[in-house]
């Protein structure tokens, strides 16, 4: 073997074991996949899953309040919502551990070759610039008050034609539901 072609062999191996090391998974480069972690951690996916699950818990918890409220004897009321509310807590106490990681694994498998997909690394530098802003992160804080000003701003603007329709309303459902229970 010729020295010029163990020099190439060596030129061609480095070469080749740098571009390896400056791929990540899935050929997408290192840098890039940084980025995109970065902004996935931003995005707070992760709570996905368990507000997925909490809402139909949350649901089922005022519905039971409802039917206890209407079916259980008073001095039973209390205790029998208890009981009902340790259960859903610990079932989503239990469920929790096992969404967040599912979670994980889907915004590992789709959502992150997505954004590496859809964003250059210069894109995505821009995005992770955007979401560490202070400015950002003071116009998240006011977004509930804002949302709160809007809505009582909105109440009291039409909550005199509101009211008595929601009133018309309720008094409407509660004949049908006596009338489907019977009464």
């Amino acid at each position: 073997m010729s020295p010029m072609f163990r020099f190439m062999c060596v030129v061609i191996g480095l070469a080749t074991a740098g571009s390896a090391c400056a791929q990540g998974t899935n050929g997408v480069p290192l840098e890039k996949q940084a980025l995109v972690q970065h902004v996935v951690d931003k995005l707070a996916l992760d709570s996905v899953g368990i507000e997925m699950l909490q809402a139909p818990v949350a649901d089922m918890l005022q519905q039971s309040r409802v039917l206890i409220q209407t079916r259980v004897p008073a001095d039973k009321q209390e205790a029998a919502m208890k009981d009902v509310t340790a259960e859903a807590g610990k079932f989503v106490e239990e469920e929790a551990p096992i969404l967040r990681a599912s979670t994980q694994a889907i915004v590992r498998s789709d959502v992150a070759p997505m954004l590496a997909q859809k964003f250059s690394t210069e894109e995505l530098k821009q995005l992770a610039t955007i979401l560490d802003s202070p400015v950002l992160a003071k116009f998240e804080t006011m977004v509930p008050e804002m949302r709160k000003t809007v809505g009582e701003s909105l109440a009291k603007a039409n909550q005199a034609q509101i009211k008595p329709k929601m009133t018309e309303l309720q008094n409407r459902v509660g004949m049908r539901l006596r009338a489907a229970v019977g009464q």
